[in-house]
């Protein structure tokens, strides 16, 4: 060839309400720098990651070989681009990648089948099989690429070849030294990402040496772990924090199991090096691994705050994670760290699904139950995704457990594409089965609303802290809640019954349903304006934080003090220490999100100190002994760091309902509620 092969990555994300998928596109970008190891200037790669850009770009100046990542917030709008991209290049060869791949032959032919326009299908690790692919393609003329590349196998791919029949040798290909992969951010193939509204992604190592059955990456191909040195890890530190605009403060891990493999720990000594010299990142945003806890409290202990420890426990019914292949996952050794954990004062993340293989309404109650007795500052309920390359999608697992499922589009994921057709991604979620009915489903979600709402760290520890002083069941909160809400304040009823018809409404019996909906111009509005399409939990919670926060607080409060009186603790003494604790409450909850939340600071008289009270990490300090001589006033207001925070990634993500669900995924505890001075 005498001109450079023009090849062009996507990783495509949709923003047509706010940037859906914000992470930078490593994935791609470690692709392009391999094949620019492998043939230098003989070709021309261009990494997109906005669905306008590419749409242009191929308008103008197509490509000869197209691929794009197929994840499941990306693959219906991929699809289509392939098939708008065919219709004008038909001679093009036409590349998809990534996890969301089935695992059985049959399960895959029928997926090839649905993406008539896709030539090959890249699984697992993607530099390998894709530079396969340029490498015959370079030896090939240009007007015969697809012709010439799919006449016989490729090793690391499947393929349809010209009789339209799928055909590989060796599917996987993986690289173990993962130095031999030069780094993108160092060489500048990302630099046109630091754009103010994608976040910095950073891969350590590959691979994850569990098995779930819910997870794509639960395959026995991808059980072992590869890694990235040292020395390139801290290279890639420094470039970022050296390069990110001023507005972005967080930063993605990919890594499925950080703090647990070794190396992690150099990984955390880095970044605290580089918070405390760039004062970047201001959080971390991975999923920490799922064994040996201690060395995983150990790495983010130096990370000043900024990563909470991430208890993905899914279940704590020993049979439920025996159906989902977690046995070798300990979940109570897990759960017995939380003291320690305290200890170092780290905020805790516990991950649970709902719907799981054999699971009863009992079963999952009593799941969460056990995290609010282990203290956990955050428990995230998610409801149960059936995905394209895990084993709990397979057709023989979903007619074991029996499940009932129901589609629903993924939030903020839709567009109109320049051909005039709006495409949406839609997932596939379990909300019944043998062991659960959908109105046992539909009442656990309320209570997981409620969980996600009044459990979290700081802004009602000291209420959580009292009430298990004084011996009262904590969870019993988040159930009278939820079975008292016609007692609620009626901005927290209406909030209520708003996210249970939306949990309602958001399921479909079919994708096809979804699909033909959003044509219609009126129904796409919806969309727009944020009616429809949500994340309905973390739409709630901006909602309630917008709106309702102090009205949310007012019904915890009533709650808490009903169950205090029940249980007999209802002296004089106790009242005053109940009263102080509800102050406190109210003052670090208080307008979070509002515009004027810098000029609204509350302020209460105390006769305890609960500053001192909360700081007790062993919980040997009763509040009684902090009563003060004499009563003092506290003011609960936010810093100008704080406010710089929120204000900057509110202004990244916009500042409409769908926007600030964005700005609370991205923001810490820390940056969110009031702190008290006297």
């Amino acid at each position: 060839m005498d001109k450079p092969l023009k090849i062009y990555l996507g990783d495509l994300t949709y923003d047509t309400v706010a940037v859906s998928t914000e992470s930078m596109p490593l994935n791609i970008a470690l692709i392009a720098s391999y094949c620019y190891k492998r043939f230098g200037n003989k070709i021309e790669i261009t990494l997109f990651k906005y669905i306008d850009d590419l749409q242009k770009a191929l308008q103008k100046h197509p490509p000869s070989i197209l691929g794009l990542s197929n994840y499941c917030w990306s693959h219906n709008v991929s699809k289509e681009i392939f098939s708008i991209f065919k219709k004008n290049e038909p001679n093009a060869l036409t590349i998809w990648g990534g996890p969301n791949f089935p695992i059985d032959f049959p399960s895959q032919k029928k997926f090839m089948d649905d993406a008539p326009d896709v030539d090959i299908y890249v699984p697992i690790d993607g530099e390998v099989g894709f530079s396969n692919i340029i490498e015959r393609a370079l030896s090939s003329q240009v007007k015969k690429i697809r012709e010439e590349v799919l006449r016989k196998p490729i090793d690391g791919c499947l393929i349809r070849n010209l009789e339209n029949k799928l055909e590989y040798t060796i599917p996987e290909i993986r690289i173990k030294n993962l130095d031999e992969i030069p780094s993108p951010y160092t060489t500048g193939l990302l630099d046109k990402f630091f754009d103010g509204k994608l976040v910095p992604m950073l891969q350590t190592n590959r691979g994850c040496p569990f098995t779930c059955t819910f997870c794509t990456d639960g395959k026995e191909a991808v059980n072992l772990v590869n890694k990235f040195s040292k020395e390139r890890v801290r290279s890639e530190i420094l470039y970022i924090a050296k390069k990110v605009p001023s507005n972005t403060h967080s930063l993605f891990i990919s890594d499925l199991n950080f703090g647990m493999i070794p190396g992690d720990l150099d990984t955390c000594n880095i970044i605290a090096e580089t918070q405390e010299k760039y004062d970047y990142p201001h959080k971390i945003l991975s999923t920490t691994g799922k064994n040996q806890k201690e060395k995983i409290i150990q790495s983010i202990r130096r990370l000043n705050g900024t990563m909470a420890l991430s208890m993905s426990v899914q279940s704590m019914d020993e049979q439920v994670l025996t159906n989902i292949k977690r046995q070798n996952i300990s979940v109570d050794k897990m759960i017995g760290l939380a003291p320690v954990i305290k200890e170092y004062d780290l905020l805790t993340t516990a991950e649970v699904i709902l719907g799981l293989p054999g699971e009863k309404y009992e079963q999952h109650l009593d799941t969460l139950r056990k995290l609010v007795e282990a203290r956990m500052d955050d428990i995230v309920v998610h409801t149960c995704m059936l995905l394209d390359g895990s084993e709990m999608a397979m057709p023989e697992q979903r007619k074991k457990w029996k499940f009932e499922t129901k589609f629903r589009m993924l939030p903020r994921d839709f567009t109109v594409l320049n051909n005039g057709k709006k495409v949406c991604e839609i997932e596939e979620v379990i909300v019944g089965s043998k062991d659960m009915t959908f109105e046992e489903y539909l009442e656990l979600r309320m209570i997981g609303f409620t969980l996600w709402m009044t459990n979290k760290g700081i802004v009602y520890d000291s209420m959580n802290k009292f009430l298990r002083e004084k011996e009262v069941d904590v969870i019993e909160i988040f159930h009278q809640m939820v079975n008292q809400v016609n007692n609620a304040p009626p901005k927290v009823k209406e909030a209520f019954e708003k996210f249970k018809n939306s949990t309602i409404g958001e399921l479909y019996d079919s994708p096809e349903e979804i699909q033909q909906k959003i044509q219609d111009d009126k129904e796409y509005q919806k969309y727009v304006d944020g009616e429809e399409g949500i994340n309905v939990m973390q739409y709630y919670h901006a909602y309630v934080l917008s709106k309702c926060m102090d009205d949310w607080t007012e019904y915890v409060i009533s709650i808490a003090k009903e169950l205090l009186e029940n249980s007999g603790s209802s002296s004089q003494e106790i009242s005053e220490e109940f009263n102080d604790v509800a102050n406190y409450c109210r003052g670090t909850s208080h307008n979070p999100l509002g515009n004027d939340r810098m000029n609204t600071n509350p302020k209460f008289s105390f006769k305890h100190d609960i500053t001192k009270w909360l700081a007790d990490k062993s919980n040997t300090l009763k509040i009684s002994e902090c009563k003060l001589k004499a009563p003092i006033e506290m003011s609960f207001n936010l810093t100008k760091e704080q406010f710089k925070i929120v204000q900057d990634t509110s202004e990244m993500y916009g500042d409409s309902l769908i926007g600030r669900t964005k700005t609370l995924k991205m923001v810490s505890q820390q940056s969110l509620w009031r702190n008290p001075s006297t």
